[in-house]
């Protein structure tokens, strides 16, 4: 998501960086493309037109002029506004009521509202440590209640069977003594869709919530539907009383502007952003945050608390330590290490919340990287346990066996055997000197301006 507008906005302010005096009319000049770049991301002309102004107003006045750094200052300003656009803080979810705490989830067919409830109930297993159970009011399609069943399945949640021949109200009402019984702490409850708004939808979902009274009512909404997704909500929120917004599918829109439009339409906060079908793929949304990724500044924070949740410590601190105490790393490791990247969200997402990574992420194609991994994964697993303890056995005839055996080519496996070498002289590095030595054995396989070829370099404190 913002893959179009990071683009754009980077070009305009790169440019205003570089001048040393800042006037109001290369600040107008400036502000005209980020207008451009915001209108082509979709974002909503009334959000458009306020932000501007209210950029503009800082921009002309003392806060830039007085600066050391004017080109900064402006990118401080635009970094600001984009953080108060989508909501200033993230907002968490209430569950300051009496258990179980009910959060009602809404919105029309095909946005990924049932994937959403497996995908928040287990959110909220493993990172609230909170005990959970699914319902599915959906009467109008078994087929829901079926997926929402086996979504409970697969991430460990308690499920509460409905039929379609029962009353959304008293399935609701049901669950929730069920639920109060077995001590559970949150009750999701998934709600039917309409393929549009219409009255009679829009009346049983206001009858339904009047008589749950959710701690928190949650609108899913897909954001490839661009400043729609926005408009929808409004017209929800007119009729239930939204808590806050899921934002659905934003790896396939590169635009953006559902994020940036929601908040200031129906002044409700998104709450989390989910990508794909993996029960995993939910985040919580935090405007700042989201702010540095448009500008190039990465997410660290973001990155560092995926790594608590998806890397398997054990693994991790094993690793170290026969990494500190050997110097050793083999294939069995380079396979580990592959792993772990992909629990990660693979090689785009992590150079997504990278400062400065940004554009790298558009040359590395998401799905080109997940098959490269798989390819790489299935060269290993045709190796003998000792080949992968010992990576310099592996001569022509054993190249020839492991590349039948993962249905590839000797020279794929070639290809790997050198990728590895250069990874196991880093870890040596790594081992002996610590980051800093690794980090210049990356330097040099990093592209110019990144640390590799003419221009490159590492940054201060690492060097």
């Amino acid at each position: 998501m913002f893959d179009n507008l990071s683009e754009r906005l980077n070009k305009t302010l790169k440019t205003l960086k570089g001048q040393g005096r800042l006037t109001e009319s290369n600040i107008k000049d400036a502000l005209r493309d980020v207008r451009r770049a915001l209108l082509e991301a979709d974002v909503a002309l009334p959000v458009v037109k306020s932000f501007i102004t209210k950029v503009q107003e800082r921009a002309i006045g003392q806060e830039v002029s007085a600066s050391l750094n004017p080109g900064q200052a402006f990118i401080k300003i635009v970094k600001d506004e984009l953080t108060a656009i989508m909501g200033e803080e993230a907002t968490p979810l209430n569950f300051n009521v009496e258990p179980p705490a009910v959060i009602m989830m809404a919105g029309l067919q095909g946005a990924g509202k049932t994937t959403s409830v497996g995908k928040l109930a287990k959110w909220l297993t493993e990172r609230e440590k909170k005990k959970v159970m699914v319902v599915s009011a959906d009467i109008y399609r078994p087929a829901a209640i079926k997926q929402l069943e086996t979504l409970a399945g697969q991430v460990g949640v308690e499920f509460f069977p409905s039929t379609a021949d029962q009353d959304p109200v008293e399935i609701a009402r049901a669950a929730h003594a069920e639920a109060k019984r077995k001590f559970v702490d949150v009750l999701i409850l998934d709600t039917a869709g309409r393929l549009h708004i219409d009255s009679d939808m829009m009346d049983e979902i206001k009858h339904l919530h009047d008589n749950v009274k959710p701690a928190e009512t949650l609108f899913v909404v897909d954001a490839m539907t661009g400043q729609d997704a926005a408009n929808t909500a409004k017209a929800f929120n007119d009729a239930l009383t939204l808590t806050g917004v899921i934002l659905t599918k934003i790896d396939g829109d590169a635009r953006g502007g559902a994020a940036l439009s929601i908040r200031e339409i129906t002044g409700k906060p998104i709450k989390f952003l989910g990508a794909g079908e993996k029960t995993d793929a939910l985040e919580p949304f935090h405007p700042e945050r989201m702010a540095g990724r448009i500008l190039g500044m990465g997410d660290v924070l973001s990155l560092i608390e995926e790594a608590e949740a998806k890397i398997d410590k054990k693994k991790a601190e094993k690793f170290a330590k026969k990494l500190q105490k050997s110097g050793q790393f083999d294939l069995e490791d380079f396979l580990e290490q592959l792993q772990q990247i992909k629990n990660m969200g693979g090689v785009g997402g992590l150079l997504g919340k990278l400062p400065g990574m940004g554009q790298l992420k558009d040359q590395v194609s998401g799905d080109f990287a997940e098959k490269e991994f798989k390819r790489l994964e299935a060269i290993i697993q045709s190796m003998t346990a000792q080949e992968r303890a010992f990576p310099a056995v592996i001569k022509g005839s054993r190249k020839r066996r492991i590349a039948a055996g993962s249905g590839t080519s000797v020279q794929d496996v070639n290809k790997l055997l050198k990728q590895f070498t250069q990874m196991q002289k880093m870890m040596k590095k790594a081992s002996k000197g610590g980051m800093k030595n690794m980090m210049r054995g990356l330097a040099g396989k990093l592209p110019p301006g990144m640390g590799g070829g003419p221009g490159g370099g590492l940054p201060p404190g690492m060097r």
